[in-house]
């Protein structure tokens, strides 16, 4: 199992009406097929600012990609970002412990990366 963790914070412009539309995008995201389990809601520790946070439990590395790539995940993602402040990403973690992990879901990132230019500059400015 790969457990995939986000943290973030609005916008001091995100309206209460665009936060509740993020999460329920956010929670729609962490419904497709390849998460085994999710959760979206308040980040309770504060750590750094972070107010939310965002964490699915996916089974394996082609479910990850699958999830990624996700129709689903690929439309929502335009509509979250631009009312987001700060994302962290990780720190993931999974009881596979195959030495090459990281570094093959790090693979799958930077796939991502070069097939969705436009996401990556999105998302990069963000990255805390």
């Amino acid at each position: 199992m790969i457990v995939h963790m986000l943290r973030f914070s609005f916008k001091e412009s995100a309206t209460e009406e665009d936060r509740e539309r993020v999460l329920a995008l956010m929670r729609r995201t962490a419904s497709v097929e390849s998460v085994a389990f999710s959760t979206v809601g308040q980040n309770l520790d504060g750590a750094d600012g972070f107010t939310h946070a965002y964490c699915v439990g996916i089974p394996d590395l082609p479910a990850l990609r699958r999830y990624m790539h996700d129709p689903v995940h690929l439309a929502g993602d335009p509509q979250i970002l631009p009312h987001l402040a700060r994302l962290a990403i990780g720190p993931d973690v999974s009881d596979d412990m195959t030495p090459t992990l990281a570094r093959r879901i790090l693979d799958l990132h930077e796939e991502k990366v070069a097939l969705h230019p436009e996401w990556a500059a999105e998302l990069t400015p963000l990255l805390a």
